[in-house]
């Protein structure tokens, strides 16, 4: 799998220095940049946009992303707690299964609760009575597979075969959408307008008898909006032409598209040796840091990487150093990169696009330390160490 982002902005003129290691390091100046293209796609389309905060859900920016988008969406009660202390608008939270000693609490403060089954929403009938009895506001939405897969990845496409998520649309029935006010589908990732266009074309004519009944349809995440070549223009107008024929409220829940581009993840080579090619040793983790490196698998773009033009005659940089992290797993394994100063320790270095999916994936295992957290605003110059974390913070994580 190719990352498809990678641009390193203001970052290129970043002195790694700054920030201990490893650490992770968010640009506001280019989140607001991105939030600001989701907002304008948001008004010329007519719809509302939620920020998908298991994607990105570093709260400190939490006022930030207020200021431009609906609400966010939350992946079941602790992030859903998180939305209501730190996040305004909207929450719409979705769960492959709910526990019933955690929906109450849910059902409180979400206000789109989406079930994966009719037969859970049904098995919950009673605890759904209950919340709007005591005066809880909230609307249930069912999530649908389409049956359309676009993936790239299967274990990455909600739409593979024998999925778990969402109720296959071929067994829908009208009986199954007594209570819910919408439909929710996600089958994407990191993709551009077409594949959605043709998960809408497949899908369209299955749920096109309830339209008169619903009141909203979630297209889900996955949409690389704000990526420089995605095709915004199409996707305005096929979203205006969706919510005139439908009737519907459209809502999209982007992920990445709300930290494209937006942060970095600073490290440094601890050790270096020979073992039939030159192989670095660093404090970036990919199992601990960055874990969609092994499990998509994917390569990381690297800062200040030398194009291949300028390596392979000869030039700087020289033959690939094999990156990995302090761990005991063999195959924490990064990748190959040529850059000067790879073989050395002490050479700080930096991974780019790594503000969303690493910082909300990251484990101690092997007692390996996490990241500190720093937000820069590449236009002011500020820093500031929002959070960083000790021994104990992994301590506490075992009894």
């Amino acid at each position: 799998m190719e990352t498809r982002a990678g641009d390193p902005g203001a970052f290129a003129q970043f002195d790694l220095n700054r920030v201990d290691s490893p650490a992770f390091v968010v640009d506001a100046a280019k989140l607001r940049a991105n939030l600001a293209v989701l907002a304008d796609v948001r008004d010329r389309a007519g719809i509302k946009l939620l920020a998908a905060l298991k994607a990105f859900s570093m709260w400190k920016v939490a006022p930030i992303v207020g200021e431009y988008l609906d609400g966010v969406c939350t992946s079941g009660l602790w992030e859903a707690k998180l939305a209501a202390e730190h996040y305004s608008g909207e929450i719409a939270t979705y769960c492959a299964a709910y526990k019933a000693e955690d929906l109450p609490e849910i059902l409180r403060l979400s206000d789109h609760v989406i079930f994966n089954s009719p037969g859970q929403h049904a098995r919950f009938a009673g605890e759904i009575a209950a919340a709007q009895a005591v005066g809880d506001k909230f609307d249930i939405g069912l999530r649908i597979n389409p049956l359309h897969a676009e993936g790239e990845v299967p274990r990455y496409d909600p739409c593979a075969p024998h999925s778990r998520l969402g109720f296959p649309v071929d067994q829908l029935l009208p009986k199954h959408l007594e209570g819910v006010s919408g439909l929710h589908f996600h089958t994407l990732c990191e993709q551009d307008f077409k594949p959605l266009k043709r998960t809408w074309e497949a899908l369209e004519a299955r749920i096109a008898p309830y339209f008169g009944q619903l009141k909203w349809l979630n297209f889900g995440g996955g949409h690389h909006i704000t990526r420089a070549d995605y095709q915004r223009e199409d996707l305005i107008a096929f979203l205006r032409e969706v919510k005139a024929r439908t009737g519907c409220e459209i809502y999209l829940e982007p992920g990445e598209a709300v930290a494209l581009d937006a942060g970095i993840l600073v490290g440094t080579v601890l050790d270096t040796h020979w073992n039939g090619m030159q192989l670095g040793i660093t404090d970036i983790s990919a199992t601990c840091h960055m874990p969609d490196v092994i499990e998509a698998p994917y390569r990381p773009a690297m800062l200040g990487e030398l194009p291949i033009d300028e390596y392979e005659d000869g030039g700087e940089g020289g033959a690939p150093v094999r990156l990995g992290g302090p761990s005991c797993l063999a195959g924490d394994v990064i990748g190959d990169y040529r850059k000067p100063g790879l073989a050395q320790p002490g050479t700080r270095f930096a991974f780019l696009d790594q503000a969303h999916y690493s910082m909300v994936k990251t484990t101690t295992f092997n007692g390996v330390p996490l990241p500190s957290i720093w937000l820069w605003d590449s236009k002011s110059d500020a820093l500031e160490k929002v959070r960083g974390f000790t021994y104990e913070d992994f301590r506490d994580r075992l009894s």
